[in-house]
Formats: structure tokens, sequence, C-alpha cells
């Protein structure tokens, strides 16, 4: 069975089920305190979400929320003012993350993380692959459950326990607000309270203001506007199988004209094999453990079906999606690259000229996927086009290829609307 058919198999099902994914979870009445211009026509719930998201006292030291690393500015993707661009920086002076911020823009559309049918087209075998969930490695399940994480992790916000969380809130300017939302017990109880602000900041994240769908894209889709003959070259290398073949993974269907089946992304992970980052710490020495992806998920081999190989998964991250990719960088989950265009480029020619991208050794030999352990390079996909060329092959892009499809990628931002 090849990915290629694997993921083509399941592009058609989950294609279908963007539709009804990420919408608001709750409807209730603007509540009488939101008189600000940002948070006019969200809900109580998704008010109360917005105030925890922007909650810089909920971190210790005080002084950093979620929307410091999740900056509206940058489709709410961010750093934090990091000394490095690839990681956010803590509310601890000396803390950096150890991977790349993704964007929160439409994270909501994401099912939870499970094992999915597979049937492939060819033998009609099915397998259990993994897809979904939040973060890189999938290892919150849900959005509820990612919005935990960031808020307790020590390299993060370091906030100390659930009610140090609650008691805050309990203790500041919306706690009202609060109790409008969930009643006037709401902070009876830390752990139910810690709970129901995360559902708030999860309401939030499934506003229409994190999936706007208001790009050039969406709009040449709905037939409001025109891509550019660069653009529209970009669009159709995009989708050509023996080309780009970017679609195989950053699905969308191409059979319709609305954009909330346009998503760039099926939702899976994959091992792509991308250079170290040395810039990161935690990366820098050549003893540093490397980030192996999904296999490090914590209880992935509970939740797995029966022989499936946990290692088989080593190296491989969630594939993201690509809108508002071009506001969004550094890329890959360790930022490694600055540009789109190396991105994409790397994407034509890690295999054809890998030491354009890696390190060499004494013998002047590259030193592919030097972020893995040699244990996990046969992990690395090089069946699906374009990964399937061998040195000295030519690639399946050329250098304008590779022009047209960052300038389509460039369509995906999206705009303030008017």
């Amino acid at each position: 069975m090849t990915l290629s058919n694997l993921r083509k198999a399941r592009r058609a099902a989950l294609c279908a089920a963007f539709a009804v994914l990420g919408s608001p979870l709750y409807a209730q009445p603007t509540p009488s305190g939101a008189g600000a211009a940002d948070e006019r026509g969200l809900t109580a719930l998704e008010v109360l979400g917005k105030r925890v998201f922007e909650d810089a006292s909920l971190s210790r030291p005080a002084g950093v929320s979620c929307a410091s690393c999740h900056d509206a500015a940058t489709a709410f993707q961010g750093n934090n003012g990091s000394s490095v661009p690839a990681v956010a920086r803590g509310s601890l002076p000396t803390s950096l993350g150890k991977r790349n911020t993704p964007s929160i823009m439409y994270a909501s559309f994401a099912p939870p993380f499970e094992f999915i049918d597979d049937k492939d087209e060819e033998s009609g075998k099915i397998e259990k692959i993994p897809a979904g969930g939040q973060f890189y490695d999938g290892r919150a399940s849900d959005l509820l459950a990612q919005v935990e994480g960031p808020v307790l992790d020590p390299l993060e916000m370091n906030a100390p326990s659930k009610r140090f969380v609650v008691e805050t809130v309990q203790g500041g300017a919306y706690a009202d607000l609060a109790r409008q939302v969930y009643g006037d017990k709401v902070f009876a109880d830390p752990d139910a309270a810690f709970v129901k602000l995360a559902q708030a900041v999860v309401a939030f994240e499934a506003s229409a203001r994190f999936h706007p769908f208001a790009s050039k894209f969406d709009d040449y889709l709905r037939g409001q506007a025109q891509l550019t003959a660069l653009e529209k070259k970009g669009f159709e290398l995009f989708k050509d199988p023996k080309k780009g073949n970017c679609l195989a993974c950053h699905a969308g269907k191409e059979d319709s004209r609305n954009p909330q089946d346009w998503l760039f992304t099926d939702f899976t992970y994959d091992a792509l094999g991308g250079p170290r980052n040395k810039a990161i710490p935690s990366a820098a020495k050549p003893e540093s453990a490397p980030d192996l992806g999904l296999c490090a998920r914590p209880g992935l081999a509970e939740v797995a079906p029966a022989g499936f190989k946990v290692e088989s998964v080593c190296g491989a991250f969630k594939v993201p999606t690509l809108r508002n990719i071009a506001v969004t960088g550094p890329y890959l989950h360790n930022g490694v690259f600055d540009k789109l265009r190396d991105v994409v480029a790397f994407y034509a020619t890690r295999d054809t000229d890998a030491g354009r991208w890696y390190p060499k050794d004494r013998r002047g030999k590259p030193e592919k996927y030097d972020d893995l352990p040699a244990s996990a390079h046969e992990n690395v996909n090089v069946e699906e086009v374009p990964y399937d060329r061998k040195p000295g092959e030519k690639p399946r892009l050329s250098e304008k290829d590779i022009d047209a499809i960052v300038a389509f990628l460039e369509t995906l931002t999206d705009r303030p609307k008017p």
C-alpha cells in the first residue's frame, strides 16, 4: 500500500466532515460588560474565553498569556519576543520552548485524536492510522485538552496549579462574567471551574475570528476574485499529483467552491526528515535527545490498535493547515526554515540535492535526516511525489514552479474585513 493511495482514500470522508466541525459551541447573548470593539458580536461564553486567553496574570510570574505566543497580528502564532525565533519565550526569563508555536487559526476543525480506518484503493485492505488531535504530536486529544498544556507547562505560562488559575480569575476583573455564564457557584470546585474556563477558551477559539475564510483564495472560490496567472499556475502545480502533489496531505475538495471544504490539511501525521535547528537550545548539542514527534505521544501505545508499531511513527508530526502560511513563519515543527520558499524548495529537492539542506560529514557526505536517530530514518516519506526522487535526478518542481506555488500559498492569508 502506498501513502498516496491511503491518503486519497480518506480525503473524501474528511472533506465531508469539514463543514460540521469547528462551529461555536454555544450561542449566548453578548454580555452587558462587553463594550470593547473587539468583543462585539461574541457570545458571553466567547467573551469569557477571550478574557482568559488574554489574561497575563495567569502565568507565574505574571506577564504571559495565551495571546503572548498566539498573536492575532500573525494569525495567532508567535514567539513572545523570544531571542530564538523558532521557539517561544515563557514566563520565566530563562524559559524557551522546544518547538515552533503552531497557529491556532482553524484549529477547531481538527477532529479528536484517534485511529481512523483507511481503505487502500488497490487492495481493498483496511488499515488503522493516527489522525487528529492538537499540537504537532497530537498529545492533546482535542481543543479542550490543548488549553491545559501551555498554562501549566513550566516552559510556557508556568502556572503552579489549576487552583491557582481559578483563584486568580475569581479575584480578577471578569469574575462576574464567569458567574453570568456559569452561575454563582462556578468557583466552588476548582477542578470543575478550570474545565469550565477552558471550555470558554475553546468557544473563543472556535469563534469566527479564528476561521474567517477571508483570504483571496476564498474570494476566488466564491467567484469574487481572480487569481493572477502565476497564482493560478501555482494552484495547478499544488494539485498536480505528478508535480507538487501538495493536495495529498494539505487536503481540499477539488469539486467544491465552499471555503470550508478547503482546510489544506488532512489532519494526519507525516515524517519529512527536516534538518535539525541548532538555534534551539534543547537541540543544539550533538548528544541532545531528538524530537521523535508522534511516537513519543504519552499513552500512544495504549490507544493504538493491535499490531500497530509505535516506532513506525517516530519522526512524524501533524500535517498543519496551510491557511495563513505566508505569515506564520518560521516553518516545520522546529522552525528550521525562516522563509516559505525554502520550505517548498526543501520538499522538492530534499533528496535530489541533500547537501543544500543538511550538514556534511568529514567526507563531505550530507548527513540526511540529521534531526532523527538512524532507527527512524526508514519512517521518512520517500514514496510520495515530490519526495520520490534520487540524488542527481531532476526534481519534480523547477525553481519557477516553486515560485508559482509560493505565490499561490500567499493567497491563503486571511485579510481584515473592511
